[in-house]
């Protein structure tokens, strides 16, 4: 992994390189401040008139720079138009194949400008979010919101890029209406759905959705799904729209849902089915948890067998979930506290969320990434809150030659059939992505092979991903611009062992925390039937619907936070407000002195869930 001012220097324009704005000055102006303050030779407001007067003469250098290659590209379209209306009158099929590509000429070109706005935009972004995390301002805001709303804002060109998207429709309009349209008078603008066959404008496109991207409730489902985007512009996109398939997409969160719903659809009914077979009502602590522990194995293996297949896991996983989900339901009939043992670590063992994220990261286009995301994270949440939701409904108790089916087999058998159904529309409907080793070779057309050669001085293929606010990141740790990780954390891990090998002591901190905040959340929903039943005498139903409410919170938490905590605090205030508030929500569930009271345990645990998915959440994005 390399830091940021190398990557962003890599990736430059040579010719353009004094109009870039200059990363490494402003990181090295920072540190000076930092020591200057620290001496006592400048004072904090000083600091702030100085920086900003240095931002502001950065953003004007890249903007008059814009305004003038946009004014050139605009004389270019129109000349060329010139030129389309002379053929109109006077077609020529060669003078029509030479002014397409002429068109196509521009809108390479126009993809440099995209480019050189968007790395200038993210260098921008990181040098204010390094200067607010060295003094601790919220300078970022300030800047932002005074430069941006001003009538005369420079900071509105970089981040609005009107002209710039006058000049892309001039040119999908344009190559739209010179392409062979069978005699059609419709226009792109008829037809706004109609997919664009010709390459650049469908980079240029692409290029224009990452500028625009948006950076609140999406962003904040995608990090929270631990989702990693791309955090410099890529050239091409066509590796990603050959290795995409919406159904295969489909199915991936389809398995999400059910691996959700499978993992709480017995929690109201553990306690009962323990207690059946002869245990302690406490058991189910056990029966519930082995699903999660033998997660910590499958998320190694699916991991590495993803580099290799995404069809063969999902296969496997379906199959083996089905095996756990009968061998749990059968465990009555047996009699047999460890078959319902065995049932859930298969259950576990058949866990694929690790291939669902791997799909989403590797194979879903960057224009459409952040959205697959947040249905990742919507399908584990409607999954969670459906899994309780439908214990409730399965109260009944029937036999089938020698076969029970009541309130704590049905979850078992209706899961097994769910995953059948599953693997049956898998096996029908799922495509097998190209390796990327395919991919790479795919061949181009040979006008475009001859305008690669400038795009690959501007990017890389997409081979790793990286988080806007990367906990990973190289340059946030201090290392000097010249300096590399080492290649081994670019491997995939395929171990416990390896996998904690490339973990920096910061990354172990979080992993800490995640792990802590998991512990107090499973123990809320796994005791949450024996602790009802015991104080407060709840049925089932009672239970599944308050675990369904709790699942429930997820959506509308991540809509708050998201929008509008994210903006007014800085994500470490909320880290450890969720910190405090976790464990404030621990403290109240215990039965201490006072007579414990359903408004108590219910207050209790909506604090403790809430805070610790909020926690959760912030962990993914924080560093």
């Amino acid at each position: 992994m390399v830091a940021f001012g190398k990557k962003l220097k890599q990736r430059q324009i040579e010719e353009w390189q004094e109009y870039y704005i200059n990363y490494k000055l402003m990181k090295k102006k920072v540190k000076q401040y930092a020591n200057q303050i620290e001496t006592g030779v400048l004072e904090r407001r000083h600091v702030l008139k100085d920086f900003s007067r240095m931002l502001d003469n950065q953003i004007e250098k890249i903007v008059l720079f814009l305004l003038e290659q946009q004014g050139i590209l605009a004389s270019r379209v129109t000349e060329l138009n010139e030129q389309r209306d002379t053929l109109q009158e006077q077609p020529d099929i060669s003078k029509i194949t030479e002014l397409r590509e002429a068109y196509r000429e521009v809108g390479r070109d126009l993809l440099k400008l995209l480019f050189f706005v968007e790395m200038n935009a993210i260098g921008f972004r990181k040098i204010l979010k390094k200067f607010d995390k060295r003094f601790g301002y919220k300078f970022t805001d300030y800047y932002v919101k005074t430069r941006a709303n001003h009538p005369y804002s420079q900071l509105q060109q970089v981040f609005k890029h009107v002209g710039l998207g006058a000049v892309v429709g001039a040119i999908s309009r344009n190559l739209s209406d010179l392409q062979d349209r069978q005699g059609s008078y419709l226009s792109i603008y008829d037809q706004p759905a109609l997919p664009l066959q010709d390459p650049v404008v469908d980079s240029m496109k692409s290029a224009v959705d990452r500028l625009t991207h948006s950076t609140n409730l999406l962003n904040f489902l995608g990090q929270h799904a631990l989702i990693m985007q791309e955090e410099l512009p890529t050239a091409e996109e066509h590796v990603d729209d050959q290795r995409y398939h919406f159904m295969s997409l489909l199915l991936n969160l389809a398995n999400t849902f059910l691996y959700m719903v499978n993992t709480y659809i017995i929690v109201p009914t553990a306690d009962d089915y323990s207690t059946s077979l002869g245990a302690a009502a406490t058991v189910c602590g056990i029966v519930i948890g082995s699903m999660a522990v033998a997660q910590i194995f499958s998320s190694v293996y699916f991991s590495a067998w993803s580099n290799k297949s995404y069809f063969r896991p999902l296969v496997f996983s379906s199959v083996v979930l089905f095996l756990g989900n009968v061998m749990y339901a059968l465990a009555y009939d047996l009699n047999s506290i460890s078959v319902l043992l065995i049932g859930r670590l298969l259950c576990g063992l058949g866990s694929a969320r690790a291939v669902n994220r791997r799909y989403i990261s590797d194979c879903v286009p960057l224009k459409i990434r952040m959205q697959a995301s947040a249905g990742f994270v919507s399908a584990s949440a409607l999954g969670m809150a459906c899994g309780p939701a439908l214990a409730g409904l399965l109260q009944t108790n029937f036999k089938i030659y020698k076969i029970t089916f009541n309130q704590d087999t049905l979850p078992g058998w209706i899961m097994s059939i769910a995953w059948i159904i599953y693997l049956i529309w898998l096996w029908i409907s799922f495509r097998e992505p190209a390796l990327e080793t395919e991919v790479n070779h795919v061949p181009q057309e040979s006008k475009a092979e001859g305008n690669d050669k400038l795009e690959k001085g501007l990017v890389q293929p997409l081979l790793l991903t990286e988080a806007e606010n990367q906990q990973y990141d190289v340059e946030d740790q201090g290392l000097d611009e010249s300096e590399e990780a080492p290649e081994e954390s670019r491997r995939p891990a395929n171990s416990l062992g390896s996998a904690y090998r490339l973990l920096t002591p910061s990354v172990k901190v979080q992993l800490l925390i995640y792990f802590m905040l998991k512990y107090a959340m499973e123990i809320l929903l796994s005791e949450s039937s024996v602790v009802t039943t015991y104080y407060f005498h709840w049925s089932t139903s009672t239970v599944s619907i308050f675990l369904a409410c709790l699942g429930l919170t997820v959506l509308p938490i991540n809509v708050v936070v998201g929008s509008y905590i994210s903006n007014m605090f800085e994500d470490r205030q909320i880290l450890l407000a969720s910190e405090i508030m976790v464990l404030l929500g621990i403290l109240f569930s215990f039965h201490v002195i006072i007579p414990y009271s359903v408004p108590q345990y219910v207050c209790s645990g909506l604090i403790l869930f809430v805070s610790a998915e909020v926690l959760e959440g912030k962990i993914s994005i924080f560093n």
